[in-house]
């Protein structure tokens, strides 16, 4: 049991009264205009029920005349086995109030002090108690809009009744955690598809960084090789002056070997020549001995004719045998002594003539050797003077080219150790020109673009990690939203199935046929609660606003409540006038299959009707509403 007593004070027709409620069946009847709906109406704007605000202003409520209305229930708060519904109030009775102000103020007092709506459903979620659903708290016409609910709003309604809305909740849970990961999916796909797009673009730039990196080096190792080709082209200068003036060296040397020897061969030839002309002055001596011998020779035969043809004189003069004997012994011996001298004279003359041209012959060609010799050695004289000139020339330029490459490798040094050069100078100026030409285009090509391609290749990993990540999670929260489907399916496959035997049994007790099934079981969203009704013998339809009459909607939905009530958790429920459409026999029927279902429960049920007669022989509570003279009064509490 849920609320013990209701106390109103200036509530519409009521101006102050106090109607106790018992458990089981509480039947609050009386004539019309006596303030029956009025007093479900207090209970529902007691406990909070949107239904009532929705309707009419709260400020309507109140007693014409007043302005204030209070409407307190006295809710059931005592131990049930070991605890209360409610254990942070140790006591059997809770006071909560509504108040209701003319100026529009509407507040909550829980235990006489002020409460908020959120702190009242707090509370009556403890007792288990949701007034917002129609099978809690049927106002009037309730029942004939249950028949016209949509199957899905019927099957939620029922769900919420018998507790299982956490199934529900479970599956919506599932399938909106399903649905967020998917527009996660979705956004973490189109994110890594633009990072990737991105990280193309970066990548093409980072390539481009790269290579323009690549280029770098080449141009960093091109200007090295450079300076050191420079280097070895100045080494080759050194090496080559070096070779020019070790040939001119070594030419020089040749040079004054040949002048040496050549002054050497001078020397001979002169002492040739002095020894020459020693011996022609010798041959000449001697020819001038012999001609002087030849012509004393001469002259003596000249003499001696001279003196023959005197001798021939003096012979004819004088005694002519005297002279005649002189002249011919001696004279004749002397005449050949002469000619004899004078041959031999003549013979060493020819050969004194022929010893003078074997010398004159041999001076001559020892001046003419001694001349080709000083022609060749003025030539030696000339070559060694220019070999000179050119060694002074290579050793100067050896030192300039020694001061260059000492500079060259001082600069080659700053670039790096030194390195073997492949290429000549020129191919390398050229590659450094093709090198420059590719940077240039790559000149708008930044370093930053490093830094982005990894913050983008980490951003793309994360989100490629985030992506595998989320699709797990989809697939397990697929597995879960199927699971917890599943469940939800079997409870209330289960619980439809047991509701469908008792509503069975008490339609066929107004002669009646019917089923309840759930309607789109694989959808949650689109499923519902189906009923089926047949009267008088006829196949049954579905339960709706215009195939059946009045009193057929409303038998068959309490046919449906009633089947329900041993599963609904809820402490408390009430209806309003429910069996207005109602045959007399239905109504019985109903009232009895009521009283029967909650008597051994510990709900308690509140029916509001017109027809309390109906209830007399029932075990049931029974409270008469009357009005006098415009105020509602309980004047009958059996």
């Amino acid at each position: 049991m849920l609320i013990q007593e209701v106390i109103l004070e200036n509530f519409m027709s009521y101006e102050y009264a106090r109607v106790p409620f018992k458990q089981g069946v509480n039947i609050i009847g009386g004539p019309n205009g006596a303030g029956k709906s009025s007093l479900l109406l207090a209970i529902s704007v007691g406990l909070g029920q949107t239904y009532t605000e929705r309707s009419r202003k709260l400020s309507d409520l109140i007693r014409w005349g007043k302005d204030q209305a209070r409407v307190t229930l006295i809710l059931n708060n005592s131990k049930q086995g070991n605890k209360r519904p409610v254990s942070k109030y140790s006591k059997d009775q809770l006071f909560l109030t509504r108040v209701l102000r003319r100026d529009g103020k509407y507040f909550f007092e829980l235990e006489n002090r002020v409460a908020s709506k959120q702190d009242v459903e707090r509370l009556l979620g403890k007792f288990g108690v949701d007034p917002d659903n129609m099978l809690i708290i049927m106002h009037q016409s309730m029942v004939e809009q249950f028949s016209v609910l949509s199957n899905m709003e019927k099957l939620r309604m029922v769900e919420a009744a018998v507790g299982l809305e956490p199934f529900r909740e479970n599956v919506l849970q599932a399938k909106t955690k399903l649905m967020r990961i998917l527009s996660q999916e979705e956004s973490v796909s189109k994110l890594l598809e633009q990072a990737e797009q991105t990280l193309h673009y970066w990548h093409e730039q980072y390539e481009k960084y790269q290579e323009k990196k690549q280029l770098q080096l080449k141009r960093r190792f091109l200007d090295r090789e450079l300076v050191w080709a420079e280097v070895e082209k100045r080494e080759a200068i050194i090496k080559g002056l070096q070779a020019n003036f070790n040939k001119n060296q070594q030419a020089l040397g040749k040079i004054e070997d040949e002048r040496q020897a050549i002054i050497s061969q001078l020397d001979g030839q002169q002492t040739q020549q002095q020894t020459l002309k020693g011996d022609i002055k010798s041959v000449f001596e001697e020819r001038l001995s012999l001609e002087r011998e030849i012509a004393q020779n001469e002259s003596t035969l000249s003499l001696i004719g001279q003196l023959l043809g005197e001798a021939q004189v003096l012979e004819t003069i004088a005694n002519k045998s005297q002279f005649k004997l002189l002249r011919s012994e001696n004279l004749k011996k002397m005449v050949e002594t002469s000619k004899q001298r004078i041959a031999e004279a003549n013979e060493q003359v020819k050969e004194n003539q022929k010893k003078m041209l074997k010398l004159e012959n041999s001076t001559e060609k020892i001046s003419s050797e001694a001349l080709d010799k000083r022609v060749t050695l003025a030539l030696l004289e000339f070559k060694r003077a220019n070999a000179i000139v050119e060694m002074k020339t290579i050793e100067k330029q050896l030192r300039e080219a020694e001061e260059n490459l000492n500079a060259a490798v001082l600069k080659a040094q700053q670039s790096g150790e030194r390195i073997a050069v492949l290429k000549s100078n020129a191919e390398i100026q050229d590659e450094i020109g093709l090198t420059n030409g590719h940077l240039a285009a790559l000149a708008d090509v930044s370093e930053d673009i490093e830094r982005q391609y990894e913050s983008y290749s980490k951003l793309y990993l994360e989100l490629k990690e985030k992506a595998q990540l989320v699709a797990e999670n989809r697939e397990k929260t697929l597995e879960e939203v199927k699971t917890r489907m599943q469940s939800w399916r079997t409870v209330m496959e289960n619980l439809l199935e047991r509701v469908n035997v008792e509503y069975q049994k008490i339609m066929s007790q107004t002669l009646a046929t019917g089923e309840v099934k759930l309607s789109s079981a694989q959808d949650i969203e689109n499923a519902g609660l189906e009923i089926y009704v047949g009267f008088k013998g006829g196949k049954p339809v579905a339960l709706d606003a215009y195939t059946q009459s009045g009193g057929e909607r409303t038998t068959a939905t309490m046919g449906f409540l009633l089947a329900l009530q041993q599963h609904v958790r809820s402490p408390f429920r009430a209806v309003d006038e429910y069996d207005i459409h109602m045959d007399p026999k239905n109504r019985e029927m109903i009232a009895k299959v009521l009283v029967s279902i909650i008597k051994d429960a510990s709900a308690q049920y509140v029916v509001i009707t017109p027809s309390q007669i109906t209830f007399a022989q029932q075990d049931a509570n029974v409270i008469t509403v009357q009005n006098l003279e415009g105020k509602s009064v309980v004047r009958e509490v059996v």
